[in-house]
């Protein structure tokens, strides 16, 4: 059964498409974030204010590496700083395959700014520049890790379809 890990930076599409690639594929589908808050029995926001960053890299580990042993398929949605850390993009290539959603930093703000900004730690309370340039600082450093991805997906108006397609 295949395992299919979607990875980008927040705003990338991964929860949205990784949804719709289920359905398509008639897998199960997953959301990291939400699996680690199952898992802590908090939401996302209150790790990174209660307990820190690391904690929460922390359990992300824990539950990405726990999914990657089951033993059926799925799609999942990562978080967008999951591959940065540990040897999680290793342990997920290992697993399946993992799809970077490379949508430009203009797009990922457009979208952002639509959205509930203080559902997302890494950018609750910032303006609208201070956003631009937390994107694009979050990019430069994340890139390197998200082009070990197996297939990367340069257009940001994929369908479920074709990263079907693609897999």
């Amino acid at each position: 059964m295949k395992k299919i890990f979607l990875i980008g930076l927040p705003g990338s599409g991964k929860t949205t498409l990784g949804r719709q690639l289920a359905d398509h594929l008639a897998l199960p589908f997953i959301d990291l974030d939400k699996e680690v808050e199952k898992h802590e029995g908090k939401l996302i926001s209150e790790i990174f204010q209660r307990q820190g960053e690391n904690h929460f890299r922390l359990a992300e580990r824990s539950v990405l590496r726990n999914a990657c042993e089951l033993p059926t398929g799925f799609v999942m949605a990562t978080g967008g700083g999951a591959p940065c850390f540990f040897d999680n993009m290793h342990v997920m290539n290992a697993a399946g395959v993992t799809l970077f959603l490379d949508v430009p930093a203009r797009i990922i703000r457009e979208r952002l700014e639509r959205g509930n900004l203080s559902k997302r730690p890494l950018f609750a309370g910032l303006t609208p520049d201070a956003l631009k340039d937390k994107i694009e600082f979050l990019r430069t450093h994340r890139l390197p890790y998200y082009r070990l991805a197996r297939v990367s997906v340069t257009d940001a108006q994929v369908t479920a379809a074709q990263l079907a397609n693609l897999v």
